[in-house]
């Protein structure tokens, strides 16, 4: 048996910063872990972690400060040659980039390659698991799980679903989602450490007969996550209402569906009403942040006063629509929003939203996004003076956020030390 300590900085949580404070966070300027059959074995003092397993393999990471590896809750890796396209709104830049782009993934080359590609940058960035809409076709949800599946990593993937307001070639129907996401779920979801997720893509491009056929898929899958996308922009809320005349506004078309419940992720939500706020909070559902889209796009400002309440909140790229793929990035895009709000986001809040918020947003909790015992050995080490720069704010650093935030601000994939993905650098 083959025991790893990793020695550096160590930060882990203990609660929830939004609840807690600061409280929740514990900081160790000689910490260690001890890594075991790729789980976490044992959490503490360097010199204590080390007289007590002599025969461990020790990897010292000096002052790198050893994080829970990042959490996407919400990416589009089908739009990762596309990211950073200029100019376009939601719909748009759906029409112009996004649909031409996704029409080639019916090429099963093309979809690996793309997957492959994708993997690599946000590995390169400490990303270690990945909550991903695919394409219409199969074949773009098995080239991603199984490249995930090759890398040993965490990963949540669905096909997309969507049968009007498509191109010809992006469109399916109610039956063919159904039938197509079944077949997937049973092939891959609980494969290794892969999970499939119902993924109509939202209500626009769906017509009633699929979301009904998706939510009865979802009634006899209730353990799998079910993504969309809800209220995003607000001439997207104004093309809904035209589409479900009935609804009493978005989240109601997919609650009269069956796709409403503890398990659904809704990305975005910025412009919710009070009804749908207090539904989502009546069935414990998730919401995903994921502000260099929302920016990018100008969709809005999600309002972050919802964390720490009943709704859990995880934190997002959106890549393509988001113009990186580096949670850092994503995590000062996030601290900016909030200031426009007037809700300044700590380092603590901005880092938890990025391991074990997206964690506890994707029910994966139990597995990844903290250090703790037993818990998988996905971790991240930040260079906390990555550049001169950064560097030189750091050196004045009284406390660990004050040594941390520089780099949420100005980091990018040269500040990610190591990758660990199951105990495994990477």
């Amino acid at each position: 048996m083959v025991e790893t300590l990793l020695l550096g900085q160590v930060l882990r949580f203990d609660a929830d910063p939004f609840t807690q404070g600061t409280d929740a966070a514990h900081h160790d300027p000689r910490g260690a872990l001890l890594l075991r059959d790729g789980r976490i074995a044992a959490t503490g003092n360097a010199d204590v972690l080390r007289a007590a397993h002599p025969g461990a393999r020790v990897i010292d990471h000096g002052d790198g400060l050893i994080l829970p590896g990042f959490i996407d809750a919400h990416a589009h890796y089908p739009q990762t040659a596309i990211i950073a396209s200029w100019g376009k709104r939601l719909i748009d830049w759906l029409n112009s980039y996004t649909f031409p782009e996704e029409m080639r993934f019916s090429d099963p080359a093309y979809a690996a390659a793309i997957a492959a590609r994708y993997f690599d940058l946000t590995l390169a960035n400490g990303t270690t698991t990945v909550a991903s809409y695919c394409t219409i076709h199969p074949e773009s949800v098995d080239a991603c799980f199984t490249e995930a599946r090759r890398r040993g990593l965490r990963a949540l993937a669905g096909k997309t679903c969507m049968d009007r307001n498509a191109p010809e070639g992006l469109r399916d129907s109610a039956q063919a989602a159904y039938d197509d996401s079944k077949a997937l779920l049973e092939k891959w979801h609980g494969v290794d450490r892969l999970s499939y997720i119902i993924t109509p893509r939202f209500s626009p491009t769906s017509t009633p007969g699929q979301l009904a056929a998706l939510g009865a898929l979802w009634a006899e899958h209730p353990d799998c996550l079910m993504q969309t996308h809800l209220s995003e922009q607000t001439d997207e809320i104004t093309w809904v209402k035209s589409l479900f005349p009935q609804a009493r506004d978005y989240l109601d078309t997919y609650e009269a569906h069956g796709l409403l419940g503890a398990n659904g992720v809704y990305g975005h939500a910025i412009h919710l009403e009070p009804r749908e706020i207090d539904r989502l909070q009546e069935v414990g559902a998730a919401l995903v942040h994921c502000p260099t889209s929302n920016s990018f796009i100008g969709s809005g400002l999600f309002d972050m006063g919802l964390a720490g309440g009943n709704i859990r909140v995880g934190l997002a790229t959106d890549t393509g629509g988001g113009s990186s793929f580096s949670m850092l990035r994503t995590m000062a895009a996030a601290y900016e929003i909030g200031q426009l709000r007037g809700h300044a986001l700590h380092p603590a809040e901005l880092i938890w939203l990025a391991t074990e918020g997206s964690a506890r947003a994707l029910r994966i909790d139990s597995h990844v996004g903290r250090i703790a015992l037993g818990m998988d050995a996905d971790l991240v080490v930040l260079d906390l003076s990555s550049t001169p720069a950064i560097a030189q704010r750091a050196a004045r650093a009284d406390t660990i956020w004050e040594a941390l935030f520089p780099t949420i601000m100005m980091g990018d994939d040269r500040a990610i030390a190591a990758t660990y993905v199951a105990g495994t650098r990477r």
